[in-house]
């Protein structure tokens, strides 16, 4: 009935965290309205849609290197800056309530995705 110890591999999580990353990015950029109800009103607007195409960015990055042999460890980098990154933010701003307290589901989901990459398979690399 306990987890499971075996390791996931990591061009898997380089794939959800790249859904992930590119779903909750898209989100704003394709309905703002739905986005702010759940999050909060946005003052610059223009910061969230940037916000927005950099995370999707990342996803669509990570979901290419989820396929490629060299990729995951590269999708890896990219899966712990933008996770740590976001995380630092959720922490630091509920508190100082700039953000609302559901960007705690946030930072909840960002601590899971570190602590994939951090117990996931080690990416190897290819011998050419």
């Amino acid at each position: 009935m306990g987890r499971s110890s075996l390791p996931v591999p990591s061009a898997t999580i380089a794939a959800a965290h790249g859904v992930f990353n590119l779903v909750g990015g898209l989100w704003p950029l394709v309905h703002l309205r739905s986005f702010e109800w759940v999050f909060g009103p946005k003052t610059d607007e223009w910061l969230q849609m940037t916000t927005g195409g950099l995370l999707a960015g990342a996803g669509v990055t990570q979901l290419a290197a989820a396929a490629d042999p060299e990729g995951p460890r590269h999708a890896r980098r990219v899966g712990l800056v933008t996770a740590v990154t976001l995380l630092t933010v959720d922490l630091v701003y509920v508190p100082k309530r700039r953000l609302r307290p559901t960007y705690l589901l946030d930072a909840a989901m960002e601590a899971a995705w570190i602590a994939a990459w951090l117990r996931g398979t080690p990416a190897t690399r290819s011998t050419k």
